[in-house]
């Protein structure tokens, strides 16, 4: 009975976060629609439709993220660590790494992007990178090697490669390091950290927990790089396809249906690695009782619920707006509205990704509330915001992608040896983060 209470109480909480978060972007689209970017009444209903199971499904994912995905991951990193044997760590954790980045729907898009790489190739080559580095993660974290230096070294790696490789395969590269930021993956590599770090003493555990995700994403990049090196062909750039309206609302209802098994689907395909690792853990070491397993069996249910319907609702409904107010909006005068608009729109986008959430709760309970969520979520939508302003900038103007990665990269790579450790982990970790589905398919 406490616990339904308890569960009820968190939903409600969670309710709450969904509409602060999304009903922001409502008003920002609807205000466009009727001003300066009209758009045909059937692209704007499927994008309230599609908000309304946004809505829905950042609550019940941020439930049953908070109530499975973190217990699974903290639980599986301290009993790898428990074992004390270095071989068995290094190898479950590339193990991890590699077949939750193959099941990643995110990958498969990307795979289609590069047809001058063969798909297969192109996607174990990027399971690889993410498994090398979530082995490099952990190490850093068992041994309390430095962040700074390893960063600059695999970076200056990164920039190294990116001068052998065709322009076109940059921006797709750099694009990559999002794969391994996925809503799912996200909450059980954050607390895989958390698990891992637990067992060590030392004032500088709680900090090393972060940084697990800023480093998976080096893997992808480097990846993708290799092997435009080696095929030395220029990928295919991506075709623009108008938006087709609907006629009815039957047909509109079709749609989503339609789009609803392929969902099913990917999100059954990204989860079942990580429960399958739970339950092997489960027999093997960790042997929970009935009550503290059933709990985070029902938050494994509300996180693929929830999930199938946040992605529903993103690539249904939201897509297709996003592109119907881009071509709206490059007309005239008014692709000057571009880039603030942009920046208007990321300034609150960032606030709908779940992943989000799920970072700065974690950050404010490890740093005892010195850095709080609210802090974190300020910091966020700022540089959210002038990152949206320069993408369109770029789009706009054409302008070559290294003229804002170099001086990027180097600025932050250089204000890492003179923040405190944790800064740096939290730094690298919310760049992956804030690419989400939401905001990079907006």
């Amino acid at each position: 009975m406490r616990h339904r209470l308890k569960l009820r109480q968190i939903l409600s909480e969670k309710w709450k976060e969904a509409l602060q978060a999304v009903l922001p972007i409502i008003t920002i689209v609807l205000a466009l629609s009727f001003t300066i970017a009209p758009l045909s009444p059937s692209v704007l209903l499927c994008f309230l439709m599609g908000a309304v199971l946004i809505l829905v499904g950042m609550m019940f994912f941020t439930t049953g993220a908070e109530t499975a995905m973190t217990p699974m991951g903290e639980r599986i990193g301290t009993a790898m660590t428990k074992t004390k044997k270095l071989g068995v760590v290094i190898t479950l954790s590339f193990l991890l790494g590699f077949i939750i980045t193959v099941s990643e729907p995110d990958l498969q898009v990307l795979a289609s992007q590069v047809p001058s790489v063969p798909n297969l190739i192109l996607i174990l080559s990027v399971a690889c990178g993410v498994g090398v580095f979530l082995v490099v993660s952990l190490l850093r974290m068992l041994f309390s090697i430095a962040l700074p230096p390893l960063l600059v070294g695999c970076y200056a790696v990164v920039f190294l490669l990116a001068f052998f490789v065709p322009p076109e395969f940059l921006a797709v590269a750099f694009d990559s390091g999002g794969v391994t930021t996925g809503p799912m993956t996200v909450p059980f590599i954050m607390a895989l950290g958390v698990g891992v770090a637990s067992i060590r003493s030392d004032e500088n555990a709680k900090a090393d927990s972060f940084g697990l995700v800023g480093l998976c994403s080096i893997g992808p990049i480097l990846s993708v790089l290799l092997l435009g090196a080696i095929y030395k062909t220029q990928p295919a750039q991506g075709e623009s396809s108008a938006v087709a309206g609907v006629a009815t609302t039957v047909e509109l209802g079709k749609d989503y249906l339609h789009a609803l098994p392929e969902y099913l689907w990917e999100v059954t395909m990204a989860l079942l690695p990580i429960v399958v690792f739970f339950l092997i853990f489960q027999v093997i070491s960790l042997k929970l009782r009935k009550l503290p397993f059933m709990r985070i069996v029902i938050g494994i249910l509300y996180t693929y619920l929830g999930l199938v319907l946040f992605l529903t609702g993103v690539n249904v409904g939201f897509s297709p707006l996003g592109y119907a107010l881009g071509a709206a909006l490059a007309e005239g005068w008014k692709v000057y509205l571009l880039a603030p608009l942009a920046m208007l729109m990321g300034w609150f986008i960032i606030n709908a990704e779940p992943a989000v959430h799920t970072l700065n709760k974690q950050v404010e309970e490890l740093s005892a509330g010195a850095i709080s969520a609210k802090a974190m979520g300020m910091s966020l939508s700022i540089a959210v915001s002038a990152a949206g302003g320069l993408a369109m900038l770029r789009v706009i103007t054409g302008i070559s992608i290294m003229y804002f990665l170099v001086p990027g990269y180097l600025i932050a790579l250089a204000l890492s040896f003179f923040v405190p450790r944790t800064f740096t982990a939290i730094a690298f970790d919310s760049g992956g983060v804030a690419s989400g589905p939401l905001t990079a398919t907006f």
